[in-house]
């Protein structure tokens, strides 16, 4: 089975085009065994580039531990650059359909193998029956007190951890928290802790944030199902969303990831714009099906 490894700020993904590649049989079950860094291909998951019927093309995503998740905004990202690389859409605008629906695309390429891309990425959901989370009242959740993080500890005053949550889903669910020093959040730790909680039924992918100034921010992720990443796009995302709601930000952002720089803006009319890079790193065959 032919792949492209592509990345999307350091988000890094196996991509099968199933324009030309037959899909596999159980993708849940391939997406451990590519994405395993030592014995595979190696990535945060899988990523399948379908026909659509309504869009230019149909993505699916696999975590590494083989979930299927609704959206991925870095993904989606390298998924129009590919459709556009390969001859399958013009630069411009591109629609790729997701588990969130249809997403419009402006790809801008900027080199053979790169690509500069701004999503639309919708609205955000901001109850709490959307997220989903559980334990709180109805309506947005905004600085609530959080269950998932379990009894104060040291860790929380060394980074300076506001330890009240701010939830959002962005076609998957995201808790933000925010803090004084991202860097000293054991997140290896705290990131599965949350993540499994009771408190989200669907799982949860966690952030910590830094506010540097109303415009910028430093972030971190433990992605749901993948662990620890350089980069999360539906992540930066709802950072956007939750600190303008949280009044620590402005609702247009620069997020600085491991992985590198993201521009996010939540616009008067309500919608998120995600903009970043889309890099292709090799091709391939895998031999394992």
């Amino acid at each position: 089975m032919k792949f492209v490894k592509m990345h999307g700020a350091a988000n890094d993904y196996v991509y099968i085009d199933c324009f030309v590649e037959r899909p596999p049989a159980d993708p849940a079950a391939v997406a451990p065994v590519i994405a395993d860094r030592h014995r595979g291909v190696g990535g945060d998951g899988l990523v399948l580039v379908l026909p659509s019927d309504k869009a230019t093309a149909r993505m699916r995503m696999f975590n590494a531990d083989g979930s299927e998740s609704e959206m991925c905004g870095n993904g989606v990202r390298c998924v129009a650059h590919l459709v556009v690389s390969r001859g399958r859409a013009a630069p411009g605008p591109v629609t790729i359909e997701t588990g969130r629906g249809v997403l419009t695309l402006e790809v801008t390429r900027t080199g053979e193998r790169t690509s500069q891309v701004r999503v639309d990425m919708g609205p955000p959901l901001l109850e709490a029956a959307a997220v989903p989370v559980t334990g709180v009242g109805p309506g947005p959740v905004v600085d609530a007190v959080s269950a998932a993080l379990g009894g104060e500890e040291p860790w929380w005053h060394d980074c300076g951890l506001d330890p009240r949550m701010t939830c959002v889903s962005m076609g998957n669910p995201h808790v933000v928290f925010f803090c004084r020093d991202v860097d000293r959040v054991p997140l290896e730790s705290i990131g599965p802790r949350v993540e499994t909680h009771a408190s989200f039924p669907r799982r949860v992918n966690v952030h910590v944030v830094e506010p540097l100034s109303r415009g910028h921010v430093k972030m971190r992720t433990w992605e749901r199902g993948s662990g620890i990443t350089m980069a999360c796009g539906t992540g930066a995302s709802a950072v956007c969303v939750a600190g303008a709601l949280a009044g620590r930000t402005d609702r247009v952002i620069a997020a600085d990831l491991p992985g590198g720089r993201l521009e996010l803006e939540w616009t008067p009319a309500g919608h998120v714009f995600m903009t970043g890079p889309a890099e292709e790193v090799f091709e391939g065959t895998w031999w394992g099906c």
